[in-house]
């Protein structure tokens, strides 16, 4: 066990230090107040605080850790070795930045809290984020850091064994709607039968059709080839199905429909299975409340995790209703359209309510690539370089590679050629050294 002394113990220290110590490194750690105990820990000790005590392994602290509530923070991004950093402390320190200050400020998203420049769906967008701007977005910076922390430690305590972790994947298959054509209704099948026809769309009018009359497979289908996949992995795929009302935004399939509830059951029985909330009930607690139930009704059991539509988040608001909902898990943290770390880690950790000054039991999994962010990237092989690339990275620190596909990504559509080889080589990934 790590032993931390400090001047004054807030909820702040204690969460981000058991992300880095426990979430990341796998040790225990607690916190004191008094020298006379910390002089007599036998074990990894450290302090944080503004002075060193004496000759122990010391990092000097931030002020952000001892605050409550935003304020200015002024920050001045640096190259550490390999990565960057910021809050640079001084030579006096047993680091020369405060990683734990660092690592807060990105995951409690202390930036989505301050003003900033919106997309047209209300989204926090990765070109305003500080990992963006100052290029360390594509690194789990926060684990990095963990990692220089135990290296750090090891020098000081050569005795002390740290567990291992190893590197692990968690797909996540999202489905907005299970079928192209099938399930949609007399109104929405004409509707989209008289669009074809002005738009001269005659392959898709065809093909529409023929799916329609049982004589070809429904494009979205894929559901049969993804459950073959999840036969060969040992690591669960989870899918998000939308089973929300039909609105401007949400154009699923009707929650009501026999085959479609036929389906999520089928898909349960291989799959981890949760809920894509519309877009909605990421402001409406009602709504998302009335989708949980529906879910679980189809489940025959508890909700345990959501994703939110179209990757929207509005902090804290839309944390506080999962967890007053009591739902365990949200997988929505991650940009649509830029590959990378949104909250600097991947680790799975706990949400920080930065307004109440809490640490709640809602565990945020940030996902670090959707199948879209790769559509810009030209060529099959430019695409294996990014998806490579990122399981590097994640591999250097032995974390988890959370990747979101679509159930249409799969299907033989142009635009997403190619992507079922990358959804081997993630799943592959596991069984390479």
């Amino acid at each position: 066990m790590l032993l931390v002394y400090t001047h004054h113990i807030t909820p702040r220290i204690k969460y981000v230090f058991k992300h880095i110590c426990t979430r990341v490194l796998g040790i225990e750690v607690s916190f004191t107040t008094k020298i006379e105990a910390f002089i007599a820990h036998d074990s990894l000790k450290m302090s944080y605080t503004k002075q060193s005590l004496g000759s122990e392994f010391f990092i000097k602290s931030h002020d952000i850790l001892f605050e409550q509530g935003l304020s200015d923070v002024d920050i001045h991004i640096h190259d550490w070795e390999d990565t960057k950093c910021f809050f640079f402390n001084g030579e006096k320190s047993s680091m020369p930045f405060d990683i734990f200050a660092a690592a807060f400020y990105l995951l409690s998203r202390y930036e989505e809290y301050l003003p900033q420049v919106k997309d047209d769906y209300g989204r926090f967008v990765a070109t305003e984020s500080i990992a963006y701007k100052y290029g360390f977005l594509h690194q789990p910076v926060v684990d990095i850091w963990a990692y220089k922390f135990k290296v750090a430690l090891q020098q000081q305590y050569p005795e002390f064994e740290f567990p291992v972790r190893k590197y692990s994947i968690k797909p996540i298959i999202d489905v907005p709607s299970a079928y192209n054509f099938k399930l949609k209704g007399i109104m929405r099948t004409l509707g989209g039968t008289l669009k074809d026809l002005f738009e001269f769309k005659f392959k898709r009018l065809y093909t529409r059709y023929m799916v329609l009359f049982g004589l070809k497979h429904d494009p979205y289908d894929t559901f049969r080839y993804i459950i073959n996949k999840q036969k060969q992995s040992h690591y669960k795929f989870l899918f998000f199905f939308l089973i929300g009302d039909y609105s401007t935004y949400d154009k699923g399939i009707n929650a009501n429909k026999k085959h479609f509830i036929s389906l999520i059951k089928h898909v349960a029985d291989y799959c981890s299975v949760g809920l894509k909330t519309s877009f909605f009930a990421i402001e409406d607690i009602a709504v998302l409340k009335k989708e949980k139930r529906r879910m679980e009704a189809i489940l025959n059991t508890s909700l345990r995790a959501s994703r939110q539509s179209f990757s929207k988040l509005n902090l804290p608001e839309s944390y506080r209703n999962l967890i007053e909902l009591e739902i365990q898990e949200d997988y929505t943290m991650g940009y649509v359209n830029y590959v990378g770390f949104r909250a600097g880690s991947c680790t799975p950790f706990l949400f920080y309510d930065l307004d109440y000054e809490v640490q709640t039991p809602l565990k945020i999994n940030s996902y670090h690539l959707m199948d879209y962010s790769l559509l810009k990237t030209q060529s099959l092989l430019d695409k294996k370089k990014v998806v490579n690339e990122l399981i590097s990275e994640i591999k250097k620190v032995d974390g988890e590679f959370v990747p979101v596909f679509h159930n249409y990504t799969f299907s033989d559509a142009n635009r997403w050629k190619g992507f079922k080889e990358l959804f081997n080589i993630i799943l592959d990934s596991v069984n390479e050294a």
